[in-house]
């Protein structure tokens, strides 16, 4: 396994946060409505973890260090677990496990279906990413997980739709994910590698 000290530190750097908010929860310090502190939180740090996912590609273009892809994978499983929790967040303390009021909910709420969206997708993301799913799928596979655009797309619609009143915290993740993906665009790719490329020569040092 390559860099197995840089995957254990990300590992442990993303599984504390969720246990550190149920610590909050618990304590006390999350306000008056710590379930819905969770939801929030588990829902922004699915969109976090989605975008740090996205900048592996251009990080190792970047540098060369092949440390970046070798979590890639980990931090978009990461990423799954994240809206799981989410979800499961939602469910315990918004719907209170009645399912009844999903339907009220929805009408109230339809962002909650942009949601589910992005949801089936990192769902289908996470069980196709195994080395047995991209032998089976062949070059369908990579096709298949383009949709990680689509699906960063949702979950800042999903997040818009939320913080309508307050669009600065917003506009930063949106930014953030427009840059990403705009260095995927082939004129920039081509660009990436030349700037670790130019290096100052001799001459230029003195």
């Amino acid at each position: 396994m390559r860099h197995p000290i840089w995957r254990v530190g990300v590992f442990i750097a993303v599984a504390i946060w969720p246990l550190w908010w149920l610590y909050q929860a618990w304590s006390f310090a999350l306000g008056p409505d710590p379930g819905k502190v969770l939801v929030d939180r588990l829902g922004l740090g699915t969109l976090v973890l989605l975008l740090i996912t996205l900048a592996m590609t251009p990080m190792q273009k970047l540098t060369g260090w092949s440390g970046w892809i070798a979590v890639r994978r980990q931090l978009g499983l990461w990423c799954f677990a994240y809206v799981v929790l989410h979800l499961a967040a939602y469910c315990v303390f918004v719907l209170g496990l009645d399912w009844s009021q999903l339907g009220v909910e929805l009408r109230k709420r339809p962002y909650i279906i942009v949601g589910a969206l992005g949801f089936l997708g990192l769902l289908a993301l996470a069980v196709t990413s195994n080395r047995y799913s991209q032998r089976r799928l062949g070059t369908r596979w990579k096709k298949l997980h383009r949709v990680v655009y689509v699906i960063l797309g949702l979950g800042l619609l999903h997040m818009l739709w939320i913080v309508r009143a307050d669009l600065k915290e917003w506009a930063i993740y949106a930014f953030i994910g427009t840059l990403l993906l705009a260095l995927r665009l082939p004129p920039l790719m081509r660009r990436i590698p030349r700037l670790k490329a130019k290096k100052p020569s001799s001459a230029e040092k003195v």
